[in-house]
């Protein structure tokens, strides 16, 4: 399902994939985010983190009526307050994507799926 928005010029149709790719590289340039999980990763039993062309595979976009929500699965780094990242990620997440895709972003889901120890 993809995103339609009209102008005098025409239509521009948005992917959910290009949505999920935005979403992705937002999210793992903030502090204390590992990567991305797959959000099969409860059903795979392994952690797995995605590369930059596979981001699709750990966020989760939905559109209903005009509200658009995301669900990202993520990675965090141990010793971090995860609360305190998660909130950073929602606000880089839709940030990013109101000002590149001209999207308003209803809901930011944050699906923590692992932690890691990150050594240095």
């Amino acid at each position: 399902m993809a995103i339609e928005m009209k102008n005098n010029y025409g239509t521009i149709v948005v992917s959910n994939d290009v949505i999920a790719s935005v979403a992705g590289g937002s999210a793992v340039s903030c502090y204390g985010i590992v990567g991305m999980a797959s959000k099969n990763q409860v059903k795979d039993g392994i952690t797995e983190i995605l590369r930059k062309e596979n981001y699709s595979k750990g966020i989760v976009v939905n559109r209903d009526n005009e509200k658009l929500s995301i669900d990202m699965y993520i990675i965090v780094m141990y010793g971090t307050k995860i609360s305190v990242i998660a909130n950073n990620v929602q606000s880089a997440v839709k940030y990013q994507i109101e000002k590149t895709l001209g999207i308003k972003v209803d809901y930011i889901n944050i699906h923590i799926q692992d932690i890691k120890v990150v050594s240095k």
